[in-house]
């Protein structure tokens, strides 16, 4: 009894040997083993064999081609061009092509470096200062946020031809561009990318400066520092873990981007980093087992978890602790000066303006009759947002989707209570492990996953209902297991976070008073977190509506089965798809999301930093 006693304190926390506390710890930790890292190791066995004994054949043919690694880099960056009939000069923009691996590393940068500078300008702004407009700038930075996957990076494309927005505003009517500018290629996947991530770092970036103590800036500032000084070394430092945060998912969501490549494929560069082949190596070689896209995945993997552990561990060597006397304090909010008024709204108004313009255009391409050569969608029509209900096939894939939303969201929750409380309550030697296999998921792509999932279950369960290649194969099992896996993070983040506000001496008091483990936790810990558990479901829920990677993937191949994204990338695709249709289907999905949003900030009090790793 006493070796089981000690056994138990030992990895559960708790010298009684208790069920509930067990499975606590238990149920998460084997359902991440079995669906996380069970197929990323079956990968790793595919990667790692030739001719049937291990070897590194796979990855020293993908290091060594120079179609995945190219050094010196082809092409050139900027070229320009003479519209024919017109004699108009373009100028192009599309990357230069060092491989698929460099080409994949260097879009993740620029986006993560972009995202990063406009996030963080915007969230010291919106932080620091008070200015006539700013509750429209606190509305609009949401915007980027509300996910239309494939439409909106259709949009940006449509922004950047020749005879688009851009070229409007600055070349035709401003006259400030002497020539027509296009962006395409790589750098039409990074600029996608970049303007619909930079929120993510916004969001961390604006909770770390309101939260930073505005005594340490005064002392700062008594001490003779002000201005640039003051930020480069109180203020930034101070908020760095934040924005580090927010970086670290902007690289790793560059990095598995599926959409933004699809989109832009027409030129033959896009199609050149990682996640699109990975995606149409599998498309093209459906039923096969191939080593080589499992060795490009395990290269994606790798690049991603070393970018999200060295992140973590840069910000965790650095001191960012604040002292204080408690309470909250109340931020320092000054009015802008003239220049820096100047700056607010004849720089960062405009740019606010063109990041949030796909979305706005997702919703005018959806009650549009066309959009071809015309600078904005054209002619006024409900027929679009009526197909989308009428369509057997759209019906079917939203049905499919909500479907599997919400079965995934019931996992999702089981999964995040019972981690939460684990980690939370009790300090076993399993505590520390599950920590951090819980946010794991954010640092995996869903590509990985879905091919993971596609060698596994081929392999485990051939013939069968869960096996991709088979006849029989039916994708809502696998993929209520993928959203369950991916988007479990942010609800545990919310869970978590709910815990730490009940004093662990509340459920000391019932259990001393007779109540046992389950009526203390049913009865009392559960009602006084049902809000985060609620808000961390629903945001779970809507990130699962418009999960890209696995749907596209192992959703697509069963039509009748296919969710949502699915179907919009078929319609995006296809010739004979409409991208109308495809932004109807959009709207519905900002629709789903902006309601879940408002819920959940109503709900937990929580305005911003509902997306991050801190």
């Amino acid at each position: 009894m006493a070796k089981v006693s000690k056994w138990s304190e030992r990895l559960f926390g708790t010298p009684l040997f208790e069920p509930l506390v067990a499975f606590s710890y238990l149920f998460p930790l084997s359902y991440l083993a079995v669906f996380l890292l069970v197929p990323v190791l079956a990968m790793l066995l595919i990667a790692f064999s030739y001719n049937g004994s291990f070897s590194t054949h796979w990855f020293s043919n993908i290091l060594h081609s120079s179609f995945y690694v190219q050094f010196p880099p082809r092409g050139d960056f900027m070229t320009s061009q003479i519209i024919p009939g017109t004699g108009e000069k373009v100028i192009l923009i599309r990357g230069m092509d060092f491989g698929v691996v460099p080409n994949s590393l260097l879009v993740s940068a620029i986006v993560t470096l972009l995202a990063s500078l406009m996030g963080t300008i915007f969230a010291f702004v919106m932080a620091r200062y008070d200015f006539r407009g700013k509750n429209f700038f606190r509305i609009a930075l949401f915007v980027p946020l509300l996910v239309t996957p494939f439409v909106n990076a259709y949009v940006i494309k449509k922004m950047f031809v020749e005879y688009g927005l851009i070229n409007y505003i600055f070349h035709d009517t401003l006259r400030l561009l002497p020539f027509r500018l296009k962006i395409d290629g790589l750098a039409g996947v990074a600029l996608a990318q970049a303007m619909a991530y930079y929120p993510i770092v916004y969001l961390n970036a604006y909770a770390s400066f309101i939260n930073i103590d505005p005594t340490l800036e005064e002392q700062a500032e008594n001490l003779g520092s002000g201005g640039l000084h003051l930020f480069r070394t109180v203020t930034f430092p101070l908020a760095l873990p934040g924005i580090a945060a927010g970086a670290t998912l902007v690289f790793i969501f560059s990095l598995e981007d599926l959409a933004a490549p699809i989109v832009f494929q027409g030129d033959p560069l896009a199609r050149k980093i990682m996640s699109f082949q990975i995606y149409s190596k599998f498309i093209g070689e459906f039923g096969e087992r191939s080593p080589e896209i499992a060795a490009l995945s395990i290269i994606m993997l790798t690049l991603a978890v070393l970018a999200f552990l060295g992140i973590r561990k840069y910000v965790s060597l650095r001191q960012y602790a604040m002292i204080s006397k408690g309470g909250r304090w109340k931020p320092r909010v000054s009015k802008p000066k003239t220049w820096q008024a100047a700056i607010i709204y004849v720089l960062l108004l405009p740019l606010l303006l063109l990041t949030i313009f796909p979305q706005l255009g997702v919703v005018m391409l959806a009650f549009a009759k066309q959009w071809s050569v015309t600078v904005l969608p054209s002619g006024f029509t409900t027929e679009w947002i009526k197909e989308m209900f009428t369509q057997p096939e759209a019906r079917s894939a939203i049905a499919n989707s909500l479907m599997y939303a919400g079965s995934a969201v019931l996992l999702i929750i089981l999964l995040a209570v019972t981690s939460s409380y684990a980690a939370g309550r009790f300090k076993g030697s399993l505590s520390p492990i599950l920590e951090s296999i819980v946010i794991l998921p954010i640092a995996v792509p869903g590509i990985v996953i879905a091919m993971g999932y596609f060698y596994l279950f081929s392999e485990l369960f051939p013939n069968t209902v869960l096996d991709p290649i088979s006849i029989n194969f039916n994708p809502a099992p696998v993929l209520i297991i993928a959203y369950s896996i991916r988007r479990l993070p942010f609800a545990a983040r919310s869970v978590f976070a709910g815990l730490q506000q009940v004093h662990v001496s509340l459920e000391e008091a019932s259990m001393n008073l007779g109540a046992g483990r389950w009526k203390t936790i049913s009865s009392i810990l559960l009602p006084m977190i049902s809000l985060n558990v609620l808000g961390g479901g629903m945001l779970s829920f809507v990130y699962a509506m418009s999960e890209t990677s696995t749907s596209i993937t192992l959703g697509a191949l069963v039509t009748s089965r296919q969710p949502i994204t699915a179907y919009i990338a078929d319609l995006i695709g296809s010739a004979a798809g409409s991208v109308n249709l495809a932004a109807a289907l959009g709207v519905l999905l900002i629709t789903v999301q902006i309601t879940a949003i408002v819920i959940v900030n109503l709900i937990t009090k929580q305005r911003y930093s509902f997306i991050g790793l801190t």
